[in-house]
């Protein structure tokens, strides 16, 4: 079976289970507690309470019948007395369990909230090498599945287990105490054979699940990845062969849970059989009593209504059971995937990065993303305080790694990289990223209004340093021509926006944040030539006085760079002025030159 998320450690059975106790029993939150215990007493009693109740039913049919044996409650109650306290104390015992349900639902809500901000903090704390590798549909569905489990185990565990079994103790002291020991003998043969056999079905059932999990974890992947590329499926015409794709994947679940279904019905019979012949033995016992005169009719009747009290949670059981056994598996891929390090960590006792002018140094940095993988094979390059330094060369020669490296996505595998002299290692990475801000290539705006996406780079910001960022990136206009202007929905990775207008409002979202260091990572990469020209202006007034490092393909937008750095095969084979680097005919001016003839072609 394919694993769901690589490299995940998996947690097992009892584990599990510990590793949500403490949700239930938190040190610092003692309404917790107090809540805990109240639904636990309000449990007990109802256990009680319900254990009590066939004592009424038995002494109400003898009144009936006339075989009271003389107590004088019964006598004094009469049997339309002894059928309201019936009635009464079958209305105690289901008041005493949504009691406990009403008293504990704050705690289960509680825990599933704070693992799930637990299981959402953690992932935003993966490095970028586990995002790159994870598959989003997947993903999704574990988190969403290990959560429910929590909530199932939470409250099963506790009020279905252990209530369980107070409940069969006590229902087979009764029975041993009135009747004789072989009803003791016959009940607890039945509970045996049915919790063996539910154990072992289950345990092989949990295989089938396991595998159902994973073709339904694979069959969502599928289309999420599908409708997330749907411009490229059309591109392609590849409507059918994604319908295929999909449906191949259905057909594997569909075939994983039929065999649940299957399996289920076997085992839903085999408990039935096990519990009708313990159920059928009891009752045999009781009704030779009955003709022997050792017991009433009301005993008889007792006995039956002792047997359905052990059957229903038997039942239950059963179901529980399963449940618990898949929320453990469940569970166990999200704490999994919550045991997954982070590669990048704040180092002990780091201190948040002091800027005193936003001097940038690449000191001899190497980094592979594999031993047998190098990108970067000692790259040395300094940025002055407020300087711009441009980063051109080929595809794959390692220019979006350095930006990367910078924002520590990644650690550097040999050398540094410092910041007015503080080795960015060394500092906290909330205040490391405050001081840095990104323009990508790709721009990618959250499903929400144009206002949220340029609201990002700072949400404090006032409506008008809003709209001022949005007028500097050029975008102002066009949102105000919309009928819903700044409240206009972008659509999913902004996809209602041309690749332009989504990625001027990313500018526009840097261009807010107002950090003193600048990354532009191909930034008008998705503009027209006029757009293009018109922002860079814009860009160069933010650039000064600020650091600015720029990854460029097209080399027209660097000319004015202080340096330009060429990189290839993760090496700098030249830097210096546009001219200088012209004027020396190397690998720069064949790029130029190769750029200029292209454009006028294309012209």
């Amino acid at each position: 079976m394919a694993r769901t998320e690589p490299d995940q450690n998996e947690a097992r059975g009892l584990s599990v289970v510990l590793r949500v106790a403490p949700y239930l029993w938190p040190a610092d939150e003692p309404w917790v507690k107090r809540r805990v215990v109240g639904a636990v007493l309000a449990l007990v009693t109802a256990k009680l309470v319900a254990v009590v109740t066939p004592f009424f039913y038995k002494a109400a049919v003898d009144a009936l019948t006339g075989e009271t044996s003389g107590e004088g409650w019964v006598l004094a109650v009469g049997a339309v007395g002894l059928t309201v306290a019936y009635g009464l104390s079958r209305l105690l015992n289901v008041g005493f369990q949504q009691l406990r349900d009403v008293v504990f639902a704050a705690v289960g809500q509680r825990a599933l909230r704070a693992i799930a901000l637990e299981t959402f903090t953690h992932i935003h704390q993966l490095s970028l090498r586990y995002h790159i590798q994870r598959r989003t549909g997947g993903l999704s569905r574990i988190v969403e599945r290990g959560i429910r489990g929590v909530e199932f185990l939470l409250r099963f565990l506790l009020f279905s287990i252990g209530p369980l079994v107070l409940e069969l103790l006590l229902i087979a002291g009764v029975l041993a105490w009135l009747f004789d020991v072989w009803y003791l003998v016959v009940v607890f043969a039945t509970i045996a054979g049915y919790v063996a056999f539910t154990f072992v079905v289950t345990e092989w059932r949990v295989k089938i699940r396991r595998e159902m999990n994973a073709q339904d974890t694979d069959a969502t992947q599928k289309a999420i990845d599908s409708l997330l590329n749907f411009e490229t499926v059309k591109y392609f015409g590849a409507e059918k062969r994604e319908a295929a794709r999909y449906d191949q994947a259905m057909e594997r679940y569909v075939a994983a849970s039929l065999k649940t279904s299957y399996s289920l019905a076997f085992l839903n019979f085999g408990q039935a059989l096990l519990i009708t012949g313990g159920l059928v033995g009891v009752m045999v016992m009781a009704a030779m009593g009955v003709q022997s005169g050792a017991l009433t009719t009301g005993d008889f009747v007792m006995v039956n209504a002792y047997m359905i009290q052990i059957t229903m949670p038997l039942n239950f059981l059963g179901t529980v059971y399963r449940e618990i056994r898949q929320s453990l598996i469940d569970m166990a891929q999200m704490f999994g995937l919550l045991e997954q390090p982070a590669e990048v960590r704040d180092r002990e006792g780091a201190k948040p990065i002091a800027i005193t002018g936003g001097r940038v140094e690449f000191d001899d940095v190497h980094f592979d993303y594999a031993p047998d993988r190098p990108i970067l094979k000692g790259v040395s390059l300094t940025v002055p305080a407020g300087g711009t330094t441009a980063i051109v060369g080929s595809s794959g020669a390692g220019k979006s790694t350095l930006g990367r490296l910078l924002f520590r996505f990644y650690d550097v595998t040999g050398g540094a990289i410092r910041i007015d002299g503080q080795d960015v290692r060394d500092v906290t990475q909330e205040s490391l990223h405050a001081q840095i801000g990104v323009v990508p290539q790709d721009t990618v705006l959250f499903n929400d209004t144009i206002l949220y996406n340029i609201a990002y780079g700072r949400p404090e910001a006032s409506r008008a340093e809003i709209e001022a960022a949005a007028r500097a990136a050029r975008i102002h206009d066009f949102v105000a021509g919309l009928p819903e202007g700044y409240e206009t929905q972008v659509g999913e990775r902004g996809l209602k926006l041309s690749g332009g207008e989504k990625q001027r409002v990313g500018i526009a979202r840097t261009l807010l944040k107002d950090p003193p260091i600048l990354l532009l990572d191909e930034a008008t990469s998705a503009l027209d030539s006029e757009t293009e020209s018109a922002i860079q202006e814009q860009l160069r007034a933010l650039g000064r006085g600020r650091t600015t490092l720029v990854i460029a393909h097209r080399l027209s937008t660097i000319a004015d760079a202080d340096e330009i750095v060429v990189l290839e095969d993760g090496r700098i084979v030249e830097r210096g002025g546009h001219d200088r680097l012209l004027e020396r005919g190397g690998r720069y001016a064949m790029l130029w030159y190769r750029q200029k003839t292209e454009a006028e072609e294309a012209a």
